[in-house]
């Protein structure tokens, strides 16, 4: 359309009518888990050292001053939805990208959009990238300038540790926040919450069921939920139909033996009984049991059940729960039976979860000691003048490889924390140890 000055003149944008009616009719027939997306922070169930009144990203959402962040944590502990309810509150354009199907043209295209609309409009941009750790290197690295100069907020959701799976210079730049997974009360508020929604009922039994397929994952809980609402049509919903939903995958002794079982398969490989350990897991994968719940199970008794006296246990169990995820089941089985058997048969000590149980309490009850001056930094100009790093000795200088020398603040310098076990490996190690506590004099192998 021309203007009287020879120009042209934008027409206003037409509303989105179908997309528009798609919103109407997710929000009325989508899938439960979507329709139960809480709307504000205090319908947000869990995360209360984020979101609780005064908790610092509440503070930062309901103020509009949020800066670019990762929100890291396990599947269905809620980041998705705290993007969403930023989207409602942020005077900002919310501009969602999925790395699952977006490019790096997409990304260009997006920032692109970003800068034009804050010359033109004056308004910033909030950039939500869900899965950002599948992103790679080069569209990762077609972000940072942008979140460099602030001309968006980047908001990345990862199940993975983001360490690893972001770009260092960019997560520098972004506040890490850490997402828990939901506890058994909170997956029990979500799934009521979600009964009262659906003028539905459940048994006591049943609730108590789908908090213990869950996992800790809201989403997980509200899936089954629906499937269960759906073979129960109008009677209360119960333990046969929760079962029923999960394909008959339900621990048929009750909720109650996702504990007891997990109870028995721990301590038959504390015992060293393979046997007892793999029909456990036997018993457990046949009634439904998640398997990344077994490997992460596994994963910590590697530390606390084994430790040092075999230290490839924590490598084989950390390898079985890669497998997990990578090879998925059926076949996974084979990996889990792997480390139980491989966990039962190796050493047992408990001194590393002995010893991080001291060294705590002395940092938790005793007094905080200043870092010795030969430990400081003695990098940056002028560091040497404050006397940091004097009188350290470099270990690599020596031929043991070893030199006697205070590593700790003089008020915990002489509290022995780990004593290690005469089992397996950490024999040797507790040699090593014995030498290098009595003195310089001693043979140190």
């Amino acid at each position: 359309m021309a203007d009287r000055g020879g120009g042209t003149r934008s027409r206003p944008a037409a509303p989105d009518l179908f997309g528009a009616a798609a919103a109407g009719r997710l929000a009325s027939g989508g899938p439960l888990a979507a329709r139960m997306r809480p709307r504000t922070l205090d319908e947000v169930v869990g995360q209360r050292h984020l979101v609780a009144p005064g908790a610092p990203l509440r503070a930062l959402v309901e103020r509009d001053r949020l800066t670019s962040a990762i929100l890291w944590g396990p599947p269905g502990t809620g980041k998705t939805t705290l993007a969403s309810v930023i989207a409602t509150v942020t005077t900002k354009e919310f501009v969602p990208l999925s790395a699952v199907n977006a490019g790096v043209a997409d990304v260009r295209r997006a920032i692109d959009d970003a800068r034009r609309r804050l010359g033109e409009q004056g308004q910033g941009t909030i950039l939500f990238i869900d899965e950002v750790h599948r992103f790679n290197k080069a569209q990762q690295d077609a972000l940072l300038p942008a979140v460099e100069d602030g001309l968006v907020v980047l908001i990345g959701a990862t199940t993975e540790n983001p360490f690893f799976s972001v770009n260092s210079p960019l997560l520098s730049r972004s506040t890490l926040w850490r997402l828990e997974a939901l506890g058994d009360h909170e997956i029990s508020v979500v799934v009521r919450r979600a009964l009262a929604t659906e003028g539905a009922t459940a048994t006591d039994e049943a609730v108590a069921a789908l908090v213990s397929v869950a996992d800790g994952d809201a989403r997980a809980a509200l899936g089954t939920l629906e499937v269960a609402l759906a073979l129960a049509g109008d009677a209360p919903v119960t333990v046969g139909d929760v079962g029923r939903a999960r394909a008959g995958r339900l621990l048929h002794q009750g909720p109650d033996s996702h504990y007891d079982q997990t109870s028995a398969l721990i301590k038959a490989i504390r015992g060293s009984d393979p046997d007892a350990g793999l029909y456990w897991l036997a018993r457990m994968l046949d009634a439904g049991e998640d398997a990344r719940f077994i490997a992460r199970r596994l994963v910590i008794l590697a530390s606390e059940d084994i430790g040092l006296a075999d230290p490839l246990a924590l490598v084989v169990a950390d390898a079985a729960a890669r497998a997990v995820e990578f090879v998925g089941l059926p076949e996974a089985q084979l990996n889990l039976a792997q480390a139980v058997i491989h966990l039962a048969g190796a050493p047992k000590s408990n001194r590393v979860a002995v010893a991080l149980g001291r060294a705590q309490a002395d940092v938790r009850e005793g007094p905080r000691g200043e870092v010795p001056g030969h430990l400081r930094d003695a990098h940056y100009p002028g560091a040497q003048a404050l006397g940091h790093g004097k009188g350290y000795r470099y270990p690599h200088d020596d031929p043991r490889g070893w030199v006697p020398q205070e590593y700790r603040p003089p008020e915990v310098a002489d509290h022995v924390y780990y004593e290690p076990s005469g089992h397996g490996a950490e024999a040797a190690l507790a040699e090593r140890l014995r030498a290098r506590r009595a003195g310089p004099d001693e043979s140190i192998p």
